[in-house]
This record gives structure tokens, C-alpha cells and sequence, in this order.
């Protein structure tokens, strides 16, 4: 009975201390947000409470990251300049990350394009679009084979980013110094430009897809454009400096970061007005939001800080401080 009781009990404690230990390691912890650490050229991989879980050297200057619709892998485009403005080839890469593995499983070499931005999925498809800096051109990418499929006269200089349409047939490109957006059809290669405001950037379809909000940095302004006619049918003002934007589940809140305020501002659709703003201690340079519309993650570069912000408090719940030299732009929430 004694040698019984023995193991009886040390196998609890076992499996207690063996619990412990991968707690203690992250073992058994899921990342819930993936950071692009254009500084550093990494992502960092952070838990909900801000402690990192794991790390993944990526290409110089990283500048955007897409996920896979089964959110397991994450593709980043590896610029290789630190500003867009930069007279400077960078590099010809895009880093495959697997995200459960906390782990970089490949590079796809975009041949004779240099510094892809902007970057996304085409939705019913395994097949990624990008935005080239050098030269200015979209790109569609298969993952699997590594192969650049087409390519695609945008119309227009320094394409930016870019947002497929619901059904996969166009994607809008923001040519940031043409102060335009290019529409083009993804099957014939047909462009159609859309005047905008003053530098172009960031934009979101509304769930409905009816509308592209698309973000005017120097305009100050966001213009709304109809997806079915192609024309601008609004205008919001806005702070200073839009540059990236998300819209609520709902359809009826917008968020964006205002880089020169600095701060984060809020519009109502239905009224197209601003109505509130909250203040940030550095300049933001990239905002998202989680897909319940929640909360929503603000990085500030030059202070290796990422701020969590309530949606619905609009208010800063969290600031997650970085690794010193990290230099975050986009945070991926992961759930």
C-alpha cells in the first residue's frame, strides 16, 4: 500500500508541474496577435495580455501582413525600405509564416518586382494580390507554386494598398501620388480610375461591400466611393492625416489612425461626420480591428508601442510595449 500511495500521488504532481512548465513556456498558449516589426524585420507574436510567445526574422522593413482565411498562415511583404518616399530598389520578397509553428516556412521571390506593400488574399482563393513600389504595378501570386502569375497596370504611381472585392473579380488599389483609386478587373486586366483626395492609402469595404471608405492623407478626408457605379458619392472630414481605416460588423462606425494629430478618430456613417478622437502619445501608422469589431490596435513606430483601444469606449485599454528598436506598423489579431 505504501509503494500504491507513492504513485498515486506523484503522478498528479507530474502532470501538475508538467502543466505548469508549458504555461511557463507558452506551450499551450495561442498567439492572439501577430506584429509587424518594420524595424526590427520581425513579427512578434504576442499573447492577449501583451507577453511575447515567440518571434520570426522576416526580410528588412516589413511593411503589411494578410492572413489565410483559416488564420493559420500569414504572409508579410518584406519592402525593404523604411518610407515609401525612399529612392531605393529594397527587396523582392514575400515571408510565409506559419502561425501555430511561430515559424517563417518559406520566401516567395517576386522576380524582377521590388518593394511589395500593400498585400491580400483573394477571397475563394488561395491566390495573393501586391502592390510593387518598383516598379509601380499589382501582382498576383500563387503561394503554393511561388510563381507571380500576371501582372497588372495599375494607371497610376506608387500603388499602396489594396482590397479585393467580396467575389474575387476586382481589387481597388490606392495610387497614393496620382490621388486616385485603381479598379481593376482581375480576369481582363481592365483598369478604371477613381479621383480621390490627397494622397490616397488605407481603405475598407462595408460589410455589405456597397462602399469602399478610402483614407486621404493630406486631403484630411475620407472619400466614400459606390462600388457598383465606381463614382465618390461623399466626403467625411476628418483629423489630421488618415492612413489606415476599419469599419465595425455592424457597418456603422469607422476607426482610423490620424498620423499628424496624433490620435485615433471615429466617424458615424450615417451622418458622415466625425464624432470623437482620442489622443496618442506618438504617431500612429497603422490601424486594425478584431472581426467583432471590439477593439481595435494602433502602432506607434518611433516609441515600440502598440495601443489597445476600445471600440465601443473609445477609449486606450492597453498599451503593449515592444522590444526596444521593433518599430511596429500593422498588428494581425489572430482569433
Amino acid at each position: 500500500m505504501p509503494t500504491a500511495r507513492r504513485h498515486f500521488v506523484s503522478a498528479p504532481r507530474t502532470a501538475v508541474l508538467f502543466l505548469f512548465f508549458c504555461l511557463a513556456c507558452g506551450a499551450v498558449e495561442n498567439p492572439y496577435l501577430a506584429v509587424v516589426e518594420k524595424m526590427a524585420g520581425a513579427v512578434g507574436f504576442y499573447s492577449e495580455n501583451g507577453r511575447e510567445l515567440g518571434r520570426v526574422n522576416v526580410g528588412p522593413f516589413p511593411h503589411e501582413a494578410a492572413l489565410s482565411s483559416d488564420r493559420r498562415t500569414l504572409y508579410v511583404s518584406d519592402n525593404g525600405v523604411l518610407w515609401m518616399t525612399e529612392n531605393s530598389n529594397g527587396t523582392n520578397m514575400i515571408s510565409v509564416i506559419d502561425v501555430p509553428g511561430m515559424r517563417k516556412v518559406k520566401d516567395i521571390s517576386l522576380g524582377e518586382f521590388h518593394r511589395p506593400h500593400g498585400i491580400a488574399l483573394i477571397p475563394h482563393s488561395t491566390e495573393l494580390l501586391a502592390t510593387m513600389e518598383r516598379p509601380f504595378a499589382l501582382v498576383r501570386v500563387d503561394p503554393n507554386s511561388g510563381r507571380v502569375l500576371r501582372v497588372y497596370d495599375i494607371k497610376g504611381k506608387s500603388p499602396h494598398m489594396v482590397i479585393p472585392s467580396p467575389d474575387g473579380a476586382r481589387a481597388f488599389v490606392s495610387d497614393t501620388d496620382s490621388n486616385c483609386v485603381a479598379v481593376v478587373d482581375l480576369k481582363t486586366g481592365a483598369v478604371r480610375l477613381i479621383t480621390t483626395g490627397a494622397r490616397p492609402q488605407g481603405a475598407v469595404l462595408s460589410p455589405d461591400g456597397r462602399r469602399l471608405y478610402v483614407v486621404n492623407t493630406n486631403g484630411n478626408t475620407i472619400s466614400i466611393i459606390d462600388t457598383a457605379s465606381l463614382e465618390v458619392v461623399g466626403t467625411i472630414a476628418t483629423g489630421k492625416g488618415p492612413g489606415r481605416i476599419a469599419i465595425t460588423p455592424n457597418g456603422k462606425t469607422l476607426v482610423y489612425n490620424l498620423q499628424f494629430e496624433p490620435g485615433v478618430g471615429f466617424a458615424d456613417v450615417a451622418t458622415r461626420k466625425q464624432i470623437a478622437e482620442i489622443p496618442l502619445s506618438g504617431r500612429p501608422l497603422s490601424l486594425t480591428m478584431t472581426r467583432d469589431g471590439k477593439r481595435a490596435f494602433a502602432g506607434i513606430q518611433n516609441q515600440d508601442k502598440v495601443c489597445f483601444i476600445s471600440v465601443h469606449e473609445r477609449r486606450i485599454t492597453r498599451i503593449l510595449q515592444l522590444p526596444k528598436g521593433s518599430g511596429p506598423d500593422p498588428s494581425i489579431p489572430l482569433n
